[in-house]
């Protein structure tokens, strides 16, 4: 006899779908009214009914296995024209974030974000008292006159102490985290051709957010998303530069303001800025079509306008500042920067691990032809 297949439902899974916002999903009734309105969907794999369904059965893993839930980029058409006001691309949105927490090494601090409505404090607060004890530790604020140097303050190679083992954890994390989704997604499709060759013409859809450009409801986030994924690009950029300048040439810190490395930082910190405020009243008001913010968003999106936004009070601080505030603005500015970067694995700044891995998958098993594919053994309805 052929073997029966099984599901796996979760009762812990439908109700973190509900205390995360998703409880719309139980009001979908599969009319399939998202699927044909989604113009992302793949022709033969449209979602998100599916998705749909299986989060309101609790099929935490196979949801978590499942590439549709990034290859949505929640335009939203489909909660725009959802007959039952299921909210299906919110739905998606909470699903993603529970997937993180499925997929994510280690586990524990992934839940941990995404529960960021509750453990905010910590995620935020631990890091900027560490740099405060450090700066403490290693000296305090000693007397120094106007413009303050932050060097004096916290010495280069104390950055190094931290951010360096720190960028290990992450990558290591990184690494595990995209591995086991990437084993996932090959469970039940076949794959064909380079990892490489399929993962170079993704990133310039990435680069360029070219699938956005196909959204019809949330068509105006298209910009505010670019300027913020290149003003994180471009502040990378300039720290990588300005380490150069560093110990390549001896350029000594703080650069002049004309300095080329200092305008791209600043250009960066504009986008930053400008790209997350505009994300955030969008989220907030449901402009450009975007639905409500749930808190894994928001807190994301918190994190990076203070990212930007205590960077730029770090640089007037200097001048303007007494130079007790303008450390105190430099420690929390250090703070928020590890807390965006320790949360790596575990926050929406995820998505790019995920979601270039799904649409390199996509390409992949598109290049199998039809009786090559392996079919699923328990395929939802």
């Amino acid at each position: 006899m052929p073997e029966r297949a099984s599901l796996s439902s979760s009762a812990q899974h439908r109700r973190n779908l509900r205390q995360r916002g998703g409880e719309a999903a139980a009001r979908c009734f599969q009319c399939a009214t998202c699927s044909s309105v989604c113009e992302l969907a793949p022709p033969g794999e449209p979602f998100p009914r599916r998705q749909m369904l299986a989060a309101q059965w609790g099929l935490a893993d196979r949801l978590a296995a499942d590439p549709a839930l990034w290859l949505c980029h929640q335009c939203n058409d489909c909660s725009a024209r959802c007959p039952r006001d299921a909210k299906p691309g919110e739905v998606m949105q909470v699903l993603r974030g529970l997937a993180v927490e499925e997929l994510a090494v280690p586990r524990f601090l992934a839940r941990l974000a995404g529960r960021a409505e509750v453990s905010w404090p910590l995620l935020l607060g631990l890091p900027i008292v560490l740099w405060a004890v450090l700066v403490a530790a290693t000296g305090g604020l000693p007397h120094v006159a106007s413009p303050l140097v932050y060097g004096l303050v916290v010495p280069h190679w104390l950055i190094y102490a931290v951010f360096f083992p720190l960028s290990f954890l992450v990558l290591g994390a990184s690494y595990a985290s995209g591995r086991r989704f990437w084993a996932l997604l090959g469970q039940d499709r076949a794959r064909r051709g380079s990892f490489l060759r399929h993962l170079v013409p993704v990133l310039w859809e990435i680069l360029v957010h070219r699938r956005f450009a196909r959204c019809d409801r949330a068509a105006g986030r298209r910009l505010p998303h670019l300027a913020l994924f290149w003003g994180f690009a471009g502040a990378a950029l300039t720290s990588g530069l300005i380490v150069v300048a560093m110990y390549g040439w001896g350029a000594e810190l703080p650069l002049h303001q004309s300095h080329p490395f200092k305008i791209l930082g600043n250009v960066s910190a504009a986008l930053l800025v400008g790209g997350g405020l505009v994300l955030v009243y969008n989220r907030l008001t449901d402009g450009a079509g975007t639905g409500t913010a749930q808190p894994f968003d928001r807190f994301f999106l918190a994190l990076v306008v203070l990212v930007a936004t205590t960077g730029v009070l770090v640089e007037i601080g200097r001048f303007a500042f007494t130079p007790e505030l303008a450390v105190a603005c430099y420690v929390g500015h250090l703070g928020v920067v590890v807390c965006l970067f320790a949360t790596f694995p575990y926050s929406k700044f995820s998505h790019v691990l995920y979601r270039t891995l799904a649409m390199v998958h996509e390409r992949m098993t598109a290049a199998v032809q039809p009786d090559e594919t392996i079919s699923l053994n328990e395929e939802l309805p």
